[in-house]
C-alpha cells in the first residue's frame, strides 16, 4: 500500500537525504548527492523501482517513531506478539563515502526481523549485478557500487557476537533474517562509492551513531531562539540544515522530485535545486536563530552562483551553482499514486523572473545588516544587478510561481524591483563611502511604486491583484507590508489581506497561491498554462499569519499559526502543500519554504508577545 507523503521521515548527511516510511521502508535515496540519480525510487513507482524494508516479520506499520532529541537520528519502535524492537536509522556526516546505517535492537521478548534490500540504479531503471565477497554483498552497475554488511552485537556489547544473520539473494533482491532478544543488536551498513574506485574505509555503525548524536547536539546547542514553540522552530531549523549541501552551502528546496501538487495530476516538479528567492527568507530564518556561520555559507554560495552577466541571472541553480538543469521525463516510473509524469531537471530555470533580482539584493542587504563580514565584490555585484533591473523592470515576466502560461506584468515582480532600489538607497544612506547613485535609485523606487499602485491595484475591490489589469489575486501580495512597500495600516494593505483571505482561502485560512479555477484568462489560457488544481500552499498560509500579525490581529495570527503547526507529521515535517478536504500533505517533502515560513512566523509572534509583555509591564509600573 502506498504510504502517504506525511508517513515519511527524513534522514541525511548534509549532502543527500533519504525518506523512511512508517512501514520501515526506505523508499527514496539519491547517491551521492541530492540531485544524483536515485537508487531507491519506490516513492515514485513501486517496490521493483528500489527500496529497503527493515521490519519485524508480519508487521505492517510501526507503533511509534521520533527523532532522538534534537537530531536527525530516527528511532522507530515496533510491537509484535512475541516482543518489541527499536530500529535506529541515520546517515553519518560523511568523511569520504555516503553511508546509510540501520540498527535493530531487541527491547522485549524475542522478535524475528526481515530485511529486503532491492537496489535499482538510475531512478529504478537498472538492476545491478550482486556478488558476495569478504562478508559483504556488493552491487555494481555502471558508475555505481554499493556494499552491504551486517554487524551484530550481543547484549553485553560484544561486536561480532549475538544474533546470527542469514542473508541470501532472491528475486533480484538481497534478503536477510535474524532474531533479537533484549539488548541484542544488528547493524546494517550500506555504503556507496564510484564503481571504478576501491571500497572506502568501513565505518563502525555504533561509534557513528554516537558521533552523529554529538554532531547534532553541538549544532542545536548554538540556537539562540528561546521563544514559544521552540521545539517546532528547532525541528524546522534542523530540517533546513539537513537540506544544506555542506560542500557549497547551497540549500535545496526539497530532497525529492515529482511529488504531486494534486494526486493524479501533472503538476510534478523537481525541487532538488537551489532557488534564489528562498535566499532572503532562508537567511532571515538562520539569522533569527543565531546561525551566522550557516548564513555566511549561504551568502557565499549565492555570490558564487550569481556571478557573471546580470542578464544571465537564473532563478535557480544546482547545488554547486550549475546553471543548466534540463527537464526530462522518466516514463518507466508511474508517479506517486499514479501522478505522472515523473520529471528530473527543471525547465523553469530558463524563465525570466524579475523578482529574483530584488530578492538577491535584499538578502545581501540583510546579511550586511546582520553583521556578516562584508565581501569586497558583493556591493559591485548588487550595482550590476540594479543596472540591469533598471532597464528591465517594466517588462513582463513569468513571476515567482513559475507559471508556464504567457508572461505578464506580475505585481510581486514589480514590488521586488522596488525592494531592490529601496535596499540600495538604504545601503548608500548608511554608508555614503560606497560607490553608487542614491538619487538615481530613489527615482527608480518612486517610479515603480507609482506604477504598481496605479496599475496593480483594484480600487473597486480594494486589493492588489496578481498582475496589471487582471482580476486574479495572488497570495504573494501578502508580502507587501512585510517588505516595506506599504505600511501595514494602509487601507490598501488591509483590503488586500481580506481579499486574499476570502478568495484564496480554503477550509479555514489555508491559502492557495492563486486561483486554479477553470476560467480562461484574457489570453485564452489558464493563469499558469497547466491543467488541474493544487492544494493550499503552506508558506502562503504562514504569510497570512504574518500579515494578520502586522495589521494588529495578533490573536487571529496565533490561532492560524497553531492550526498550521498541527499539520506537521508525527516527526515535525511539512510538505509544500496541504489538501484540507482529504486532510493530506501534497508536493515535494520536506519543503524548505514551508519550514522557513514556520520559523519566520514563530519569530514574529515571539517578538510581538515580548512587546506586549513589555507594554504590560510599563502599564503596571
Amino acid at each position: 500500500m502506498t504510504q502517504r507523503i506525511e508517513d515519511y521521515a527524513l534522514i541525511g548527511d548534509l549532502q543527500t537525504a533519504a525518506l523512511v516510511g512508517r512501514d520501515g521502508s526506505l523508499d527514496w535515496l539519491c547517491l551521492p548527492r541530492f540531485d544524483s540519480a536515485a537508487c531507491f525510487a519506490a516513492l515514485l513507482g513501486d517496490e521493483e523501482n528500489g527500496h529497503w524494508r527493515l521490519a519485524p516479520e508480519g508487521a505492517t506499520t510501526c507503533a511509534a517513531r521520533s527523532y532522538r532529541g534534537d537530531s536527525l537520528v530516527l528511532e522507530t519502535v515496533w510491537e509484535t506478539r512475541s516482543g518489541s524492537v527499536k530500529v535506529t536509522d541515520f546517515m553519518p556526516q560523511r568523511d569520504q563515502a555516503p553511508d546509510v546505517v540501520r540498527i535493530v535492537e531487541g527491547l522485549t521478548g524475542e522478535v524475528t526481523v526481515h530485511s529486503t534490500l532491492r537496489l535499482r540504479f538510475d531512478y529504478g531503471h537498472i538492476v545491478p549485478w550482486v556478488r558476495h565477497t569478504d562478508g559483504h554483498r556488493v552491487a555494481v552497475a555502471g558508475p555505481d557500487a554499493i556494499w552491504l554488511r551486517d554487524v551484530p552485537r550481543s547484549a553485553d556489547g560484544t561486536e561480532g557476537a549475538g544474533p546470527r544473520v542469514k542473508t541470501w539473494g532472491q528475486q533480484y533482491s538481497t534478503r536477510s533474517s535474524f532474531s533479537v532478544k533484549p539488548g541484542e543488536q544488528v547493524a546494517f551498513v550500506m555504503t556507496w562509492h564510484p564503481s571504478h574506485e576501491p571500497r572506502p574505509p568501513l565505518v563502525d555503525p555504533y561509534a557513528s551513531l554516537a558521533h552523529s548524536l554529538e554532531d547534532w547536539e553541538a549544532w542545536t546547542s548554538t540556537c539562540t531562539y528561546e521563544g514559544p514553540h521552540r521545539e517546532a522552530v528547532l525541528r524546522s531549523l534542523i530540517t533546513l540544515k539537513a537540506l544544506t549541501y555542506a560542500p557549497t552551502g547551497g540549500i535545496v528546496a526539497a530532497p525529492t522530485t515529482s511529488l504531486p501538487e494534486e494526486l493524479g495530476g501533472v503538476r510534478n516538479w523537481d525541487y532538488r535545486y537551489c532557488w534564489l528567492r528562498d535566499s532572503t527568507l532562508t537567511l532571515g530564518a538562520l539569522l533569527a536563530a543565531g546561525y551566522l556561520e550557516e548564513a555566511g555559507h549561504w551568502r557565499d554560495w549565492l555570490l558564487r552562483a550569481v556571478a557573471g552577466d546580470p542578464a544571465d541571472l537564473k532563478i535557480m541553480y544546482g547545488i554547486s551553482g550549475e546553471r543548466r538543469l534540463p527537464e526530462t521525463e522518466l516514463p518507466w516510473l508511474r508517479g506517486y499514486e499514479n501522478s505522472a509524469p515523473v520529471r528530473i531537471g527543471n525547465d523553469a530555470a530558463e524563465q525570466l523572473q524579475l523578482d529574483v533580482y530584488g530578492e538577491v539584493i535584499d538578502s545581501l542587504y540583510l546579511a550586511r545588516e546582520a553583521g556578516l563580514a562584508p565581501k569586497p565584490h558583493a556591493w559591485k555585484l548588487q550595482l550590476s544587478l540594479l543596472g540591469f533591473l533598471e532597464t528591465m523592470w517594466r517588462e513582463p515576466d513569468e513571476g515567482l510561481w513559475e507559471v508556464r502560461g504567457p508572461r505578464k506584468h506580475f505585481v510581486h515582480s514589480k514590488v521586488m524591483a522596488w525592494v531592490a532600489a529601496d535596499r540600495a538607497v538604504r545601503t548608500l544612506e548608511k554608508d555614503p563611502s560606497l560607490p553608487g547613485d542614491a538619487a538615481r535609485w530613489r527615482a527608480m523606487r518612486d517610479e515603480v511604486h507609482r506604477e504598481v499602485c496605479e496599475k496593480g491595484y483594484d480600487p473597486e475591490r480594494n486589493t492588489f491583484t496578481q498582475s496589471y489589469g487582471s482580476a486574479e489575486l495572488d497570495a504573494a501580495a501578502l508580502l507587501i507590508p512585510q517588505v516595506g512597500f506599504l505600511p501595514p495600516d494602509d487601507p490598501r494593505v488591509v483590503g488586500t489581506v481580506e481579499a486574499v483571505r476570502a478568495e484564496l482561502g480554503r477550509d479555514g485560512d489555508f491559502i492557495q497561491r492563486y486561483s486554479t479555477a477553470e476560467a480562461e484568462t484574457a489570453e485564452g489560457n489558464r493563469v499558469d498554462g497547466l491543467p488541474g488544481g493544487e492544494g493550499a500552499f503552506l508558506v502562503c498560509s504562514f504569510w497570512l499569519a504574518d500579515a494578520l500579525l502586522l495589521t494588529g490581529r495578533v490573536k487571529e495570527a496565533r490561532e492560524l499559526f497553531d492550526k498550521l503547526l498541527a499539520l506537521r507529521n508525527d516527526v515535525g515535517l511539512l510538505a509544500e502543500e496541504y489538501d484540507p478536504v482529504a486532510g493530506r500533505q501534497l508536493g515535494n517533502f520536506p519543503q524548505a519554504f514551508s519550514h522557513i515560513g514556520l520559523v519566520g512566523t514563530a519569530v514574529a509572534l515571539a517578538r510581538a508577545e515580548a512587546r506586549d509583555e513589555a507594554r504590560s509591564g510599563e502599564g503596571a509600573g
